[in-house]
């Protein structure tokens, strides 16, 4: 199914193809596109399960959290000033270091997100890295649960054993079907079909204690939705989404073009994925599935236009085209 199309005058420059699911608070497609049932890489979709062990251990409570520091769990954060400092103020709370981080380096996101380059002469560290507030969320388990924090990423780390079961239990796919992989920041990550992980962002949106994991669920949507600026910053996908949808939507993109959305007023999960993993189809094929689900109003169409239909621009600055959500739901 193409889920947008690249325009240059006229014409069609290219095409991004992918599919959608959306599911009730049972897990059922009731609106789909392309095939619902597609295996989909969750990658950063996936940090809001992730966190449940640690939530729903007590592990909040036990070190002190903020309720931003609670979304910045779930987080790809842009590593502005605010995320930097609340990370470290974690990993200190946690009794950890910067150094304990095993997810690596990169060039804060917020210069991306600007359009800008790092400055040269600035040396990064794992505090701006996008996932460093997971991975704090992580060391913190450790230390609650008296495990080794130097091989927390180990796939048989009893860390990632919790995961492995929140994953499970939360999609509803057997341990034994989840697909394994590593992700950017080097943690083990699954794959599930496209409707497990609605399914998942349905439960995560419900607003009712879980059978498992009680009231982690709610608390970790709370937080997203309280707090969307932590969970990625300024001008950026997650953060407009989550204002926009007032309190009733949380989500979480990943990355290679993936978007999983729980609207808790319909008890409803979504997940999008584009197939050629391109960002630049997912943003507007995800606005427009919340406008054919009845989700917009006249002031969030105005407020996410720029994302339904972001314009192409030239190096000069010149209008060349559009990106255009050409998604159509059919109903299951």
């Amino acid at each position: 199914m193409a889920l947008a199309r690249v325009t240059r005058g006229d014409a069609t420059d290219s095409v991004h193809y992918g599919s959608v699911a959306v599911v009730d608070r049972e897990g059922r497609i009731i609106f789909s596109a392309g095939d619902p049932r597609h295996l989909t890489t969750t990658r950063s979709a996936l940090k809001p399960l992730q966190a449940l062990p640690f939530v729903a251990g007590g592990g909040v409570e036990r070190f002190g959290f903020s309720l931003p520091q609670v979304a910045l769990l779930c987080a790809s954060h842009s590593g502005e000033p605010r995320h930097v400092e609340a990370v470290a103020d974690m990993l200190a709370r946690a009794d950890c270091t910067a150094d304990q981080l095993q997810c690596g380096v990169h060039p804060p996101l917020y210069y991306t997100a600007r359009d800008e380059l790092p400055p040269a002469d600035v040396r990064f560290t794992p505090l701006q890295h996008n996932c460093s507030g997971k991975h704090s969320g992580m060391l913190a388990w450790c230390r609650q649960c008296n495990a080794p924090v130097d091989s927390y990423l180990a796939f048989d780390h009893p860390l990632q054993q919790a995961i492995r079961a929140a994953v499970a239990h939360m999609t509803g796919v057997a341990e034994r079907d989840l697909v394994a992989g590593i992700d950017g920041c080097s943690a083990p990550n699954y794959a599930v079909p496209l409707d497990r992980l609605a399914f998942a962002f349905a439960r995560l949106a419900a607003g009712q204690d879980d059978v498992r994991y009680g009231a982690a669920p709610t608390l970790l949507a709370a937080a997203m939705t309280a707090h969307p600026e932590m969970v990625s910053g300024e001008r950026r996908n997650d953060l407009a989404l989550m204002r926009a949808g007032r309190g009733d939507w949380v989500t979480k993109v990943g990355a290679e073009g993936v978007q999983a959305i729980g609207i808790r007023s319909k008890s409803w999960g979504v997940a999008i994925k584009v197939v050629d993993g391109s960002a630049r189809g997912l943003h507007p094929a995800t606005v427009s599935v919340l406008d054919q689900l009845g989700l917009l109003d006249a002031a969030q169409r105005s407020e996410l236009a720029a994302w339904r239909s972001p314009e192409i621009r030239n190096y000069r600055g010149l209008v060349t085209g559009r990106v255009e959500p050409t998604v159509v739901l059919a109903p299951s």
